[in-house]
């Protein structure tokens, strides 16, 4: 009379580990997919950070032909064309993110980037315009002040310059802009100054050096300021001084400053030899 029962509580009980194992098994796949994600995304992340900008390109060009519709994979893919100086194709992939379904702010200033480094500055101005305001990060306001730059909209593009200084850790490359762009202007003294404060923040960036130097040439101040430099960077800024120097029509003191890079560099300098022969009238003609 009790095989029944036992048989009942069997098939319950057989029922019951059926539906613990399936419920195991659904755990295990999803568990093993979140896995596989994060394993993509910190690829992902690494490839854009440490990759050379061409295998980062064929990484994410593979990605996207086993999985096309991966937003993230085409981002990636938008990024490592830009670090490749391949803006052209840049600007397409960000075009196709920025007006799909899963298109972000974050694609759109992507886009206005790649769009810049094409010399689209109208083009690059529609994108920003549609980003809401509320999007605020320091790529945006970066894009925004060089925009204004270009426009010539000076108090405009300070602006946007000084909330990207403030929204990033590593200041020096924007002050470099911003210096820059006063630099254009004719505004020598607070040109220096951004220089100067952007050598603060990374003591090593030449263009900043070398800018610093162009800056104060324009103001006739032709000594070396007081920075950290190799002796080859030393004879490069000499050769920028004196350049400056004699378009400003100190023609002896660049003379002065051609010799003194000539002297400084620890190879030979061919550009100041070159540009000191001519001064003196002294170049063989074959």
């Amino acid at each position: 009379m009790r095989h029944p029962i036992l048989i009942s509580l069997c098939i319950a009980g057989s029922m019951s580990l059926s539906a613990c194992m399936n419920n195991q098994s659904e755990k295990a796949d999803k568990a093993l997919k979140d896995i596989t994600a994060v394993d993509q995304a910190n690829m992902n992340d690494l490839m854009l950070s440490a990759g050379d900008p061409e295998e980062s390109v064929a990484y994410f060009s593979n990605a996207l032909a086993k999985d096309p519709t991966n937003a993230a994979l085409k981002r990636g893919l938008a990024k490592s064309l830009t670090r490749a100086q391949k803006s052209l194709e840049a600007a397409k992939v960000w075009r196709e993110l920025a007006y799909s379904p899963d298109g972000t702010s974050e694609d759109r200033v992507g886009l206005a980037d790649a769009l810049i480094r094409n010399n689209d500055w109208k083009g690059a101005q529609a994108e920003l315009n549609q980003v809401p305001p509320t999007y605020e990060t320091y790529e945006r306001y970066r894009l925004e002040a060089m925009v204004a730059d270009s426009n010539k909209q000076w108090k405009k593009a300070d602006s946007f310059y000084e909330t990207a200084f403030g929204m990033t850790t590593k200041p020096s490359s924007i002050l470099n802009n911003w210096g820059y762009s006063k630099l254009t202007r004719g505004d020598f003294a607070g040109a220096e100054k951004l220089f100067m404060q952007a050598l603060k923040y990374d003591p090593t960036v030449f263009t900043s050096k070398n800018n610093l130097v162009l800056a104060r040439s324009a103001q006739r101040q032709y000594d070396m300021p007081m920075i950290q430099m190799t002796q080859q960077e030393r004879a490069q800024l000499l050769y920028t001084a004196a350049l400056t120097a004699i378009k400003h029509g100190d023609v002896d003191t660049g003379k002065n400053l051609l010799q003194e890079a000539i002297d400084t560099s620890p190879q030979y300098f061919e550009e100041a030899v070159r540009a000191l022969e001519t001064l003196d009238g002294t170049v063989t003609k074959p």
